[in-house]
């Protein structure tokens, strides 16, 4: 394992999150210096436990997230900004936020990271179809992203502790979510693309 990263200062949006959680324990082992982005105070404590330095800004003081982009210079960034409830059966109470995160948020996240300069954009997105808004969101968030030459990983439906399937979910992509941070590292280095990400296999 090198400790001697392509990419030194590493941001991760969403970092207080079910995948983000999992990753910066992993770019951390990895030698990266860790930013990770929330809009919660609570949150920031939750990223600086697990070693990272913690970023509060709101993904949509469009303003206020470039000049933080500006001043922390990040030479990569993961983009994993989700807005989900705790309980599965309010899901679609969170549809229209969810697809705001993936529409305003992710464009106001590329603006920034392109007025810093940023090198690296590596994306969450799903590897199942979603109805209506919901998929014009997520094709939306993909889309913005490829045109930056950045990376679109599609998860498989997430199953295992902390994820709303305590078990495999029997229909559908999936995947283990402890395997989340690992795999979701090695695409920092990979070409820019399209991959799903999903138990036993990795494609693109």
């Amino acid at each position: 394992m090198s400790l001697s990263p392509t990419f030194t200062r590493i941001l991760v949006a969403g970092a207080s999150g079910v995948i983000g959680r999992r990753l910066l324990p992993e770019l951390l082992g990895r030698g990266h210096q860790v930013l990770g982005l929330t809009r919660s105070p609570a949150n920031a404590r939750v990223i600086e436990q697990l070693g990272a330095r913690a970023l509060v800004c709101d993904v949509y003081d469009a303003p206020s997230l470039k000049a933080a982009f500006e001043e922390h210079a990040p030479e990569a960034v993961f983009h994993l900004l989700t807005d989900l409830p705790d309980n599965p059966e309010r899901i679609g109470d969170f549809a229209s936020k969810n697809n705001r995160v993936r529409t305003e948020g992710t464009d106001n996240l590329l603006f920034a990271c392109a007025s810093a300069g940023v090198a690296r954009i590596i994306a969450e997105s799903v590897a199942w179809d979603l109805p209506g808004d919901g998929a014009r969101a997520v094709a939306h968030l993909e889309s913005a992203v490829l045109a930056m030459n950045g990376t679109v990983l599609r998860f498989g439906q997430l199953w295992g502790a902390g994820t709303f399937n305590r078990v495999k979910p029997m229909s559908g992509p999936t995947l283990e979510v402890e395997l989340t941070g690992r795999l979701t590292v090695e695409f920092l280095d990979s070409p820019p693309g399209t991959y799903i990400l999903a138990d036993n296999e990795v494609k693109d």
